[in-house]
């Protein structure tokens, strides 16, 4: 069985994280991850911390495993979501779409490990002297809002300028990446896509069937123009969106456009309005398992070829 020193560290049976997916990562799948020894994450995304509180006490009524909540540092209610994970005494905090140096004195000082989510060298290096207890190296592949680098380019240049365990994510979604993920210097994987089909996500069936019949061109990255890219399906949304951003169309009415598409994706299924995120790696993706599934099929996969890997040296 594969273990790191992430599975000591944070009292989980496997290294493996689920993404923090806005809309779709409640306290039912976070615990189903969880429960299949990997930790479980609960998205905070843009809801207020009551929300979230109810998430993190759903999820407890499933399990007594470890359980995460990924902050979006964005968000209108960052600053409640923060005294929320402290009150709740959650595992675990992942940070993404920001810098989260204000809030972590307080999170380390509640017992919380601290684990955010970097794009860059600079942030990696940021993140490593404020005390995070380890780093997620998260390359363009990935669903939803991407940086510049890819994850083979960015993981090893992560690996390099911290001591801290770094997770990979972006662009896995089974053994083989997670065996590539361990060769470039990483001790763990953060999946999104994959546990789009989890039989325990609550997406729209549209959503998890576009999930399961997707192809290797099949996302497209829109928001550049923005400043926040964001990788989705390539779906009639998408299209439009892209035409109106490189047609001249005023800030303020992209900002509009994109309002409220992932919860039309997410809850509705709508292919004409909705914004379905997924990383590139949903190809891959090829039928609805439990989480608890995914997660053994994943790591069982990678042994043989971390095990193999001594017969190319001759």
């Amino acid at each position: 069985m594969i273990r790191s020193e992430l599975c000591t560290l944070l009292g989980i049976q496997y290294p493996v994280f689920q993404g923090g997916m806005a809309w779709i990562a409640d306290g039912k799948l976070a615990a189903a991850v969880s429960q299949g020894g990997g930790l479980g994450i609960i998205a905070a995304g843009n809801a207020p911390g009551e929300a979230v509180r109810e998430e993190i006490r759903a999820a407890r009524s499933l399990t007594d495993k470890p359980i995460g909540v990924n902050i979006m540092l964005m968000s209108p209610f960052v600053d409640e979501i923060a005294q929320v994970v402290v009150e709740e005494k959650v595992d675990v905090v992942t940070t993404g779409a920001g810098n989260p140096s204000k809030y972590m004195k307080a999170w380390k000082e509640a017992g919380i490990h601290v684990i955010p989510v970097v794009a860059s060298v600079a942030m990696a290096k940021l993140m490593t002297r404020l005390g995070a207890s380890a780093l997620i190296a998260e390359g363009g592949e990935s669903g939803g809002h991407v940086g510049e680098l890819t994850t083979m380019v960015l993981v090893p240049q992560v690996c390099d300028v911290t001591d801290l365990p770094v997770l990979a994510a972006g662009g896995i979604a089974d053994g083989r990446g997670v065996a590539a993920a361990f060769m470039l210097g990483a001790c763990g994987v953060q999946m999104g896509t994959r546990f789009l089909s989890a039989v325990e996500c609550s997406i729209h069936p549209t959503y998890k069937e576009r999930i399961l019949k997707a192809t290797d061109l099949c996302t497209m990255v829109t928001g550049k123009r923005l400043g926040h890219p964001v990788r989705s399906l390539r779906t009639q949304f998408a299209r439009n969106y892209a035409k109106a951003e490189y047609g001249g169309t005023p800030d303020e009415d992209l900002e509009a456009l994109g309002s409220g598409a992932l919860r039309l994706a997410v809850q509705e299924g709508d292919l004409e309005k909705g914004c379905f995120l997924s990383g590139q790696i949903a190809a891959l993706v090829k039928k609805e398992q439990s989480a608890a599934e995914i997660i053994k099929e994943v790591m069982e996969g990678a042994e043989p070829l971390l095990r193999g890997a001594a017969e190319w040296v001759k």
